[in-house]
């Protein structure tokens, strides 16, 4: 039964979190402080909004039914991050955006994962999980390395092995033909998960809606965060450069951990909710499949509409270690997964293969 009079208490937190939106906007346009302050409040204030959608999109499921639901969820649910890759774009950083897709899919399948995984399991033996939806998930996730690997070979084929001139519109047309395929796959799965075996794959462990939002609000609620989101995005992006020299970092590890993480920073809130209360099956829906989203949908989605800005991005990394950090994260996670069930020392290694990846990146 739905509560209409109460306000539960993570409303209550998420209202007041509220109030850290305006600030990079007031620094930068009022005030006019170093841009390193910009790039921090505008990452929390990304972070804050992306928790918003994330709920709104929960919310405007409740009207729509579980397959429509899932539709909005994969449609909405990275709409911070994609916001926030597509100015970062805008900027000519490529690497930072190639960067931030690799911290994603790491992120969530790593730390996230992992993080869930100890904070379940830390007064339990073990926590279970259905294996069928595991293993999909899992499969897609070997998926995105094999479309993530075939670009970069195609490049170094192209130019180390056959010398070829005019490898720069081969890798577009080639990385506009793989986003392509990777959205209608990811379309394929939505229809096979949500539509015609959807008994199958029923989890039996809907998420509490908390209290219940009416059809209007919802969608008020999703106009309204996305383009405060949008606002807060054009910031950060404008102040990324000089943030990261003002730290000592470079830019692809800012997109790597500090980017990746403001954009999935409520899906891992939301996995180690879940694992709290023992429902991994969510757990796994929510880290593995975000994960898939990025590479699935956000990655192909950003190759498309950069044609649009005039900043073309292709599916080829540059950087090795990003290919070998997607790999090494979808073969710890199919293994972990494979069985059906997982411990709190399973959760630990995962979180530290995160911290050794982060390790390189910031000394790379």
């Amino acid at each position: 039964m739905r509560r209409t009079g109460a306000v539960s208490s993570g409303t209550m937190i998420r209202l007041a979190l509220l109030g850290l939106v305006p600030v990079a906007p007031v620094l930068h346009y009022g005030l006019g402080v170093a841009p390193i302050w910009i790039f921090v409040t505008g990452a929390v204030g990304v972070g804050v909004l992306a928790d918003w959608i994330r709920a709104a999109t929960e919310q405007l499921a409740t009207h729509t039914g579980s397959a429509v639901g899932g539709l909005l969820s994969v449609s909405l649910g990275s709409v911070a991050e994609l916001l926030l890759a597509l100015f970062v774009l805008a900027q000519g950083q490529a690497d930072v955006v190639h960067a931030q897709i690799t911290g994603s899919i790491i992120g969530t399948s790593l730390l996230g994962l992992g993080l869930a995984i100890v904070v379940g399991g830390a007064t339990r033996e073990r926590q279970t999980f259905k294996r069928e939806r595991a293993g999909l998930l899992s499969s897609l996730l070997i998926l995105v390395v094999i479309a993530l690997l075939l670009p970069a070979v195609f490049d170094f084929t192209a130019r180390r092995v056959t010398h070829s001139g005019d490898v720069g519109v081969s890798e577009e047309w080639l990385s506009l033909a793989v986003s392509g395929v990777l959205l209608v796959l990811y379309c394929a799965n939505l229809a096979y998960t949500l539509v015609t075996h959807r008994d199958v794959f029923a989890s039996g462990e809907e998420p509490d809606a908390g209290d219940a939002w009416g059809l209007w609000p919802c969608l008020g609620v999703l106009a309204a965060a996305t383009v405060a989101a949008a606002l807060e995005s054009e910031l950060i992006s404008g102040s990324l450069a000089e943030a990261a020299r003002t730290l000592g970092l470079s830019p692809t590890f800012v997109g790597v951990i500090v980017l990746a993480l403001v954009g999935t920073i409520a899906d891992l809130f939301s996995a180690v909710w879940f694992a709290r209360q023992d429902r991994m099956g969510l757990v796994m829906t929510i880290c593995i499949g975000s994960a898939i989203q990025m590479a699935l949908v956000v990655a192909p989605l950003l190759v498309i509409l950069s044609w649009l800005i005039g900043m073309p991005l292709t599916l080829v990394f540059k950087n090795p270690l990003d290919l070998f950090a997607i790999a090494g994260a979808a073969f710890i996670v199919n293994t972990i997964a494979g069985d059906g069930e997982t411990t709190w020392f399973e959760g630990v290694l995962l979180v530290g293969v995160y911290v050794v990846l982060g390790v390189a990146f910031f000394f790379a």
